[in-house]
């Protein structure tokens, strides 16, 4: 699949430890990839990253994506084909708490990435994750485009805007012009898979809560955003750098979404219930609103046409699909702990391949 891009390539994924960064070095690994993984900390405990047994898969260094000199070191010494940027601090409400962290990290991290990349002496593919938030939200009921107006409400919307448009100035001043540098970014939408023990998500409060027998307290019940399970952003991550390091140049410098189908984005409380059904004993309570909270977004949707007309790309499970491989995990977990997790995974990441493959999708063969 994705054309034997990475047999035997050597791929740098910063934020390998993170819940999407682990799925998506397991996944490298089943292709046959060298990996190397360069991430400041194991963000949580218990971690995807742990329970895949990864630290002893791929070579792991330790470093601040904020501290360009030990990330050019890293890729000095390790020397990849490819780069895929997720490192990242991820939540929302903890960029309204340490927002000089979260422009740290997403913006400087980024701009490191993009320097370290301008001054790498070897031809180098790189896929720049940010996010679907990097949109100026204006809660309209049709999907955003690539080319509609960046921005951010929060610091953390905000601080993806801006790496996507240091993205674009590097891009247009730097790596165009037969230098051997092929970039794009990423935007993808609320992802959802077993390994995700992140706070202030709904899915791991879930299973958090309801592992010992407790309700779990939602806050915004009626908002809606693009769900889809793990792999399908990461295939197209995956399928968008393939297309880069094989030289075509009608993806150098985009940017693209991933994301699901319309009938995907549905609301918390939707997702909240279907997840419920494979957890007995699952209940949930409604978190009284704070007046003096910062108010969520309510509607984001995504349109991927784009990465369906120039890759061919599109998402392949449908909700009760997604949800179904995520309570499957989770449970999986909680009653045989690590010995079991990795086996699954492998087993979740063949069965996803096999339905892409039966609706015809060209990354699978």
């Amino acid at each position: 699949m994705f054309a034997d891009t990475y047999q035997n390539r050597r791929v740098l994924v910063t934020g390998h430890t993170g819940f999407k960064g682990s799925w998506l070095c397991s996944w490298l690994l089943e292709l046959g990839a060298q990996v190397a993984g360069f991430s400041l900390n194991v963000p949580t405990v218990p971690s995807n990253f742990e329970a895949s047994q990864l630290r002893a898969r791929l070579a792991h260094f330790e470093g601040d994506v904020r501290d360009r000199g030990a990330l050019s070191r890293v890729i000095e010494a390790f020397k990849p084909d490819m780069i895929f940027h997720l490192a990242a601090q991820s939540l929302v409400r903890l960029s309204y708490a340490d927002p000089i962290l979260t422009f740290e990290t997403n913006t400087l991290g980024t701009l490191n990435v993009l320097e370290c990349l301008r001054q790498s002496a070897q031809p180098l593919a790189g896929v720049i994750i940010t996010s679907d938030k990097c949109y100026h939200n204006q809660e309209w009921t049709w999907g955003y485009r690539e080319n509609d107006v960046l921005g951010g409400d929060d610091p953390y919307s905000a601080s993806k805007a801006c790496a996507e448009l240091i993205f674009r100035a590097y891009d247009r001043s730097y790596y165009q012009g037969g230098k051997g540098l092929r970039v794009a970014t990423t935007r993808a939408g609320n992802v959802v898979g077993g390994g995700d023990w992140a706070p202030d998500r709904i899915v791991p409060d879930c299973v958090r809560a309801w592992s010992q027998g407790q309700p779990t307290l939602i806050r915004n019940p009626r908002a809606t955003r693009p769900w889809q399970h793990v792999l399908e952003p990461l295939s197209g991550y995956l399928w968008l750098g393939a297309g880069l390091w094989q030289g075509e140049a009608v993806l150098e410098g985009e940017s693209f979404n991933f994301g699901p189908v319309a009938n995907t984005n549905q609301s918390v409380i939707e997702l909240v219930s279907s997840l419920a059904g494979h957890w007995p004993g699952a209940r949930w309570e409604v978190e009284p609103q704070d007046p003096g909270a910062h108010r969520e977004s309510t509607l984001l949707k995504l349109c991927c046409d784009k990465a369906l007309n120039l890759l061919g790309w599109h998402s392949v499970l449908s909700l009760p699909e997604t949800v179904r491989l995520t309570a499957a995990w989770y449970r999986t977990y909680y009653e045989h702990g690590d010995a079991q997790v990795r086996a699954l995974a492998s087993q979740q990441i063949q069965e996803y391949v096999s339905r892409a493959a039966a609706q015809g999708l060209a990354w699978t063969g």
